[in-house]
């Protein structure tokens, strides 16, 4: 056993990525191993290592822990990235939570049918643009500080440079409107250890592809 968090899921983005952007951001290594077929995963539940059927799996510090938000908050708690009191990380909470509904819709968006991936992708660009980056750029500019809450890196700036990406490559020109977004983008983008995460060769997942689709729907299908 390497030491290092082993992090089980498929060979892409999906639940996972966040995570990998977490360990990734805290400048921590891990290790991955990737479902191809329905009986790898219907195995991983036969002995007992999904405790409610379900992936992402990372294996840290001797736990088996799934559910998505409950690994993140353990990774941010441990690696201090979940703000210095409980009113700080009240506010990054609250934060992560607003980023994850936008997150949600990005993720859902590969498995839309053809004839409704125009009306999808439409309803990104208005929830972003009108219900989510405006929020984040009015924090940004009251608080007038280069993170998010107090004046230190967090996983809400983790989770909102995520999003961030994940919306422009749908949409390159969604900040056009948010300079403060724009310049929290290339202050984060600046981070060394998130520099390194954007590097070519990295642990991060490229968008997902029509090969990504299909192996999901055969891994987890009923």
């Amino acid at each position: 056993m390497s030491g290092k968090p082993r992090l089980t899921y498929l060979n892409g983005r999906g639940w996972m990525e966040s995570i990998r952007w977490l360990l990734a951001a805290a400048g921590v290594e891990f290790d991955e191993v990737y479902l191809e077929t329905k009986e790898e995963y219907d195995k991983l539940i036969k002995d007992g290592f999904l405790l409610f059927q379900q992936v992402p799996l990372v294996e840290i510090d001797g736990m088996k822990m799934v559910q998505t938000r409950a690994i993140m908050s353990y990774i941010a708690g441990k690696y201090n990235l979940h703000g210095k009191d409980l009113k700080e990380r009240a506010l990054i909470d609250m934060y992560v939570e607003g980023i994850s509904d936008l997150m949600q819709m990005i993720l859902m968006f590969p498995f839309s049918p053809p004839d409704a991936k125009e009306k999808n992708l439409e309803s990104i660009k208005e929830r972003a643009t009108n219900r989510y980056f405006p929020v984040f750029e009015k924090v940004l500019k009251q608080h007038g500080q280069d993170f998010l809450v107090g004046n230190k890196f967090s996983w809400a700036d983790v989770q909102l440079m995520e999003a961030i990406l994940a919306v422009e490559e749908k949409l390159p020109t969604v900040l056009s409107g948010f300079p403060q977004l724009q310049v929290f983008k290339t202050k984060m983008s600046s981070v060394p250890t998130i520099k390194k995460f954007l590097q070519p060769g990295s642990p991060r997942k490229p968008p997902p592809d029509a090969h990504y689709v299909e192996t999901v729907l055969k891994v987890f299908k009923k």
